[in-house]
């Protein structure tokens, strides 16, 4: 009898993620470039996938695994929260790339304490703030090494924030597959290598972070709790290279839903970039929330 319930189930579950991955096809054409999605949420079969192991471009969504990279050098007592580190005039990015850090200090040359980087980086994505932070995990390498250590082998740390705003193409060696995010996002959600402390401390800071707000939560009912981390080029001869957004969405349910949406080499407007993020986001929301 059993088995016979769950051969069921499954032939039930088909038609709805057939009938997902068909609109999650339909809106990714309307991005005119190239678009990867992902999703897990426990419980249940939702099944999102699209284009979920082919390689995009991270940009700023790079930020959550150095920031838990940093974390990880805290528990292992490399530095703490409460120590200062110098902002170096080294450390000073391009003027078109975004850092509220060095637009406060344009000289440089102050003490800033690692939660205040770690803040900066995750809420305002500041590209001098992850920069730091980098430096202090031993630079792309040693970031890269730490994500490896969990496990996780289609997410690549290669350069600062300053290489990438001095060469468009760097973007393309720091990247990641929408599968290996969400999987990063499950850690953090359901088993985190980090303490329960610093889980909750950056799960806070992606919740309240003040990027993409029509992107994964653009069309999600009010109140919807959406912890999430964005990632976003400059444009290049009319074509945007990434509009990124990925994050933990809270389910009815109580569960959190991971998912990764990338939309790379796009040369739709951005309204419209951010709206096929919102529009697939809503659409799994809804898959995942009405499975059991």
């Amino acid at each position: 009898m059993r088995i016979a319930f769950l051969i069921g189930a499954l032939l039930l579950c088909q038609p709805e993620q057939a009938g997902i991955h068909a609109q999650i096809e339909a809106v990714a054409r309307k991005a005119r470039g190239r678009v990867g999605v992902s999703c897990s949420a426990p419980g249940t079969t939702v099944d999102c996938d699209y284009n979920a192991s082919e390689k995009f471009p991270m940009q700023s969504v790079y930020k959550l695994p150095i920031a838990m990279a940093a974390l990880d050098a805290i528990e292992h007592g490399k530095f703490a929260l409460a120590s200062e580190v110098r902002f170096l005039p080294s450390d000073l990015i391009s003027p078109d790339q975004r850092s509220p850090l060095r637009d406060a200090h344009p000289k440089a040359n102050v003490e800033v304490r690692i939660d205040e980087l770690l803040k900066l980086a995750l809420v305002e994505s500041d590209g001098v703030a992850s920069d730091i932070l980098l430096r202090q995990v031993g630079g792309p390498t040693g970031a890269d090494k730490y994500i490896r250590s969990l496990g996780i082998d289609e997410i690549r740390i290669a350069n600062t924030e300053k290489e990438l705003g001095r060469d468009d193409g760097l973007q393309y060696r720091n990247y990641a597959t929408p599968r290996a995010v969400v999987s990063l996002l499950r850690r953090l959600a359901d088993d985190s290598p980090l303490s329960r402390e610093h889980t909750a401390m950056l799960l806070n800071w992606m919740t309240i972070t003040e990027t993409g707000p029509r992107r994964l939560k653009g069309k999600l009912p009010n109140g919807t709790v959406v912890a999430h981390k964005t990632g976003t080029s400059g444009q290049n001869r009319a074509v945007t290279n990434a509009t990124n957004d990925v994050g933990l969405i809270s389910l009815p349910n109580g569960k959190r839903l991971a998912i990764a949406v990338f939309v790379v080499d796009s040369s739709a407007p951005e309204n419209v970039r951010e709206a096929v993020i919102a529009d697939i986001a809503y659409d799994v929301w809804v898959s995942a929330s009405h499975q059991p």
